[in-house]
């Protein structure tokens, strides 16, 4: 599909223009649930969350290339969505506070690639990582060549039911 073709999804990877600054100084995120409710996440909120941590993975940036191996640590993204939504739901949609996003779907999550767990990662190399790092960025283990599941500075996420 053509990046003009109104039945595109913006949420499917896809090439982007690469933002080197946060686009906001709130490290919070928004979480909706399938119900419409929403509330605000915090890097304290996700560090109450059983803690993953997930080596060898690789920052993929458009225009910066690839860096890493690191070992990033956070909650995985099946923890978060279990703790706050028990209801039924088929996927999580992670979008950027600069409008990119994600789309990963449940069984991506309950199957997890062997590279390890998908992860709303606070920490890289046991650091807290900087806002200029993403504060909270959701890390796709397997994802090593296009940046295009990655994201970086979490504005929201938003949980899809059945």
């Amino acid at each position: 599909m053509s990046p003009h073709d109104e039945t595109a999804d913006p949420l499917q990877p896809h090439s982007h223009d690469p933002n080197p600054a946060p686009p906001s100084t709130d490290p919070a995120f928004e979480l909706v649930l399938p119900d419409g409710r929403s509330q605000t996440i915090t890097v304290h909120d996700l560090q109450q969350l059983p803690t993953t941590s997930v080596p060898n993975c690789y920052i993929v940036s458009t225009g910066h290339g690839t860096s890493g191996p690191f070992t990033f640590t956070g909650a995985t993204l099946l923890d978060f969505v279990r703790h706050y939504c028990p209801e039924p739901w088929s996927q999580v949609e992670v979008i950027s506070t600069d409008g990119f996003g994600n789309r990963v779907l449940a069984v991506e999550l309950y199957q997890p690639d062997p590279a390890g767990p998908i992860v709303l990662a606070y920490q890289m190399d046991g650091q807290p990582l900087t806002r200029e790092q993403g504060l909270v960025r959701l890390i796709v283990p397997s994802e090593r060549d296009d940046a295009l599941r990655q994201v970086k500075w979490v504005g929201m996420v938003k949980v899809v039911g059945d």
